[in-house]
């Protein structure tokens, strides 16, 4: 099978929040058929700059302001989108926190939505000491993972 052209680039921002128990929120989603879990965050519109873009994801996904207190990782490898094999990923991850006490729905099951419907989601707390690559959907993810595994000054 032949593979597609490349038409587009399609960037994608996302925020890593960790708490004081070296957990990081993660988004299970179910997205075009396909139940995936990842960093909360989304895509940049067009006019929109990857701050802006984070902060609109925030008050979209979560119904509050964040702060971004940093720069984690930019995509430095070439990555087809999963979704629109036309399109090329570029995605930047940012250290984030909450500006207030949490005020959204948080979860301890993965995928705790009523339906299978799309655009349905959820959050939850994810320990950095047991979380897995393979536990997140999106190969950029994956390696944000290993990233962050890296790392040794949290919370952000």
């Amino acid at each position: 099978m032949e593979t597609p052209e490349l038409k587009h680039y399609n960037i994608r921002v996302y925020g890593i929040i960790m708490n004081d128990e070296n957990e990081v929120l993660l988004s299970d989603e179910y997205f075009h058929n396909v139940k995936m879990t990842k960093f909360p965050g989304g895509g940049m519109n067009l006019g929109e700059g990857p701050v802006d873009c984070l902060m609109r994801e925030a008050m979209e996904e979560f119904g509050q302001e964040i702060e971004i207190t940093g720069h984690f990782y930019t995509t430095h490898f070439f990555q087809r989108s999963l979704f629109f094999p036309d399109e090329q990923l570029i995605c930047i991850y940012y250290k984030v926190r909450f500006k207030e006490p949490l005020k959204l729905k948080l979860t301890g099951k993965p995928f705790d939505f009523a339906a299978l419907v799309d655009g349905a989601f959820s959050f939850r707390w994810a320990s950095l000491n047991t979380l897995q690559e393979d536990d997140l959907t999106l190969p950029v993810d994956r390696y944000v993972v290993k990233l962050l595994k890296g790392c040794n000054s949290y919370p952000f």
